[in-house]
């Protein structure tokens, strides 16, 4: 039988190894291997392994027994390809890990040691969860839209002549607004996409992004003429070199939201410091409970028990748009008081553009 070699090494892998000889006992556990499993290698080592690193497959059915992963041929298979499995703790709790594995041979067919590597997979399962949820939310967004232009097009198509020119004109109008939707899902996807990447791209120029808030501010009450939407700068807001297009997404975005969740009226503000401006977004509503500050940020938050309206990206992605200019975002609430949305965009940025603009103010 092969000597066990020197295992120092592994343990300045940064996922959590584990040897077993070829009777199944545990000859070797990395501090990785314990800190994962809650324990000390000293309650590992010399175990069977089956028992002290109880993994299951997707059906639950135990991966030692069901592999055999000691008993394959270690000249013709070598390695065994990475699997989802499920690592079950001492004191109960389960895991989600990734497994490889790599059998070191007896000098003949047989297995000497394997080596067995775990990795968490929380992460990943997230991820996983958040691609199914995009996918879920695509599907539903797009389908309503797609369904009303499908109906409509296809009764003009067929009973064209038994409507009135009124009749046309709203059904065409209702066909450009649920087009206007597709398109306005498929940018955010696009900017969802580029944000996860780090690949989001601006084209920055000297903005006015106070005539930005404002423009934003009287499109929002033509929209929403029930609702006040008002921007009003106390003090002189500094051209800022931005890409103008993202920030007025960002605006639309943060007030569409106050318009939506909020109540009363809508109040865009700004405050300036010298290394940036602090743009403001208020309402009069409820409020944002504290635990949820941080959250509506998050890809597809929402609130317990809340209606799904939209795509719950809006926040994500103006996250993401001030975060690439620079700035931050965050939110403040008092209950009954309304939610403040504030971010920052920093001045000075032509300068470190390289470009030699005298400051004023």
């Amino acid at each position: 039988m092969a000597d066990l070699p020197d295992l120092t090494a592994l343990e300045l892998l940064p996922d959590a190894p584990v040897v077993v000889d070829a009777g199944g006992t545990v000859v070797f556990c990395g501090r990785m291997t314990a800190r994962l499993l809650a324990t000390t290698p000293a309650d590992i080592v010399g175990r069977p392994a089956a028992e002290v690193v109880r993994l299951t497959d997707e059906t639950g059915a135990d991966w030692w027994h069901c592999a055999k992963p000691l008993e394959g041929d270690a000249r013709l298979l070598p390695r065994i390809p990475m699997r989802d499995l499920t690592l079950h703790l001492p004191d109960g709790r389960a895991r989600p890990v990734t497994l490889t594995a790599a059998r070191h041979g007896d000098g003949g067919s047989g297995v000497a040691h394997l080596v067995v590597v775990l990795r968490r997979a929380e992460t990943r399962q997230r991820l996983d969860a958040a691609r199914s949820d995009l996918i879920s939310t695509v599907s539903h967004e797009i389908r309503s839209p797609l369904t009303s232009v499908k109906g409509f097009t296809k009764t003009l198509l067929a009973k064209w002549e038994r409507f009135t020119d009124e009749q046309k004109r709203h059904m065409l109008a209702t066909v450009n607004d649920d087009a206007d939707r597709v398109t306005r899902l498929l940018g955010e996807l696009l900017d969802v996409s580029r944000i996860d990447a780090g690949r989001l791209q601006l084209r920055r120029q000297m903005v006015d992004v106070a005539a930005v808030a404002e423009r934003v501010a009287e499109r929002m009450r033509v929209a929403n003429g029930h609702q006040r939407v008002v921007a009003a700068f106390d003090v002189d807001v500094p051209r800022l070199y931005a890409d103008p297009d993202k920030v007025e997404q960002v605006f639309t975005n943060l007030v569409e939201n106050a318009v939506k969740y909020g109540d009363g009226e809508v109040r865009i503000a700004a405050a300036v410091a010298p290394e940036a401006v602090t743009f403001v977004v208020s309402d009069e509503g409820e409020g944002i409970p504290e635990q949820h500050l941080t959250q509506i940020f998050t890809k597809f938050f929402r609130r317990a028990g809340e209606r799904r309206t939209g795509t719950g990206l809006g926040l994500y992605i103006t996250k993401g748009i001030v975060e690439a200019h620079g700035g931050r975002i965050w939110a403040t609430s008092e209950p009954q008081h309304g939610a403040s949305l504030h971010f920052t965009l920093p001045q000075g940025g032509l300068e470190l553009a390289g470009v030699d603009v005298p400051r004023t103010g």
